[in-house]
């Protein structure tokens, strides 16, 4: 799978979606469009358990509601946007990820239980790698736990751990 297709295809998607929005309806508001919406706020990010404030995360709603945005700011300064969208064609969450430091991240998923579930592909300079990762929301916050494989998944490494806090 290449980058192109998959984001011609999140394009597309959207496209065919809003098009397809019957008269008086608004586009993105059934309830599958907001199954992410816990993730939405502002967030300090650490290491889970930790408590050094490893970064700051603002996620908000885009576009009428029909996607998520997430900026990310590392405390070191490295820095990193995505963007989340519910894809009605396939029933699928997408996301892509792209860094200051050329990373750029296709995923895709559902929402399993009350988490979201994505995988994919990294498509980081030197390296293509496959990625899973779930966001869970907790008592505090919102827990993302990501694993990266670079044997076609027969094996997984832990890749991060991260709690977003509520900003104060």
């Amino acid at each position: 799978m290449t980058t192109r297709p998959l984001a011609w295809s999140i394009l597309l998607s959207t496209l065919c979606a809003l098009r397809a929005a019957p008269p008086g309806q608004i586009p993105c508001s059934a309830p599958e469009y907001h199954q992410f919406d816990f993730w939405v706020g502002e967030w300090d990010v650490f290491d889970e358990g930790g408590s050094t404030k490893e970064a700051h995360a603002t996620v908000t709603r885009v576009q009428n509601g029909c996607g998520l945005r997430e900026q990310y700011r590392g405390v070191d300064g490295s820095g990193g946007e995505s963007l989340s969208m519910y894809d009605p064609a396939t029933s699928e969450w997408q996301q892509a990820w792209v860094s200051d430091r050329g990373q750029i991240v296709f995923i895709q998923g559902k929402l399993e239980g009350n988490a979201m579930a994505l995988s994919g592909t990294d498509h980081s300079v030197g390296a293509q790698l496959l990625v899973r990762g779930v966001w869970k929301p907790e008592r505090e916050g919102v827990r993302e736990t990501a694993e990266r494989s670079s044997d076609g998944g027969r094996t997984w490494t832990r890749w991060f751990d991260l709690s977003f806090r509520t900003s104060h």
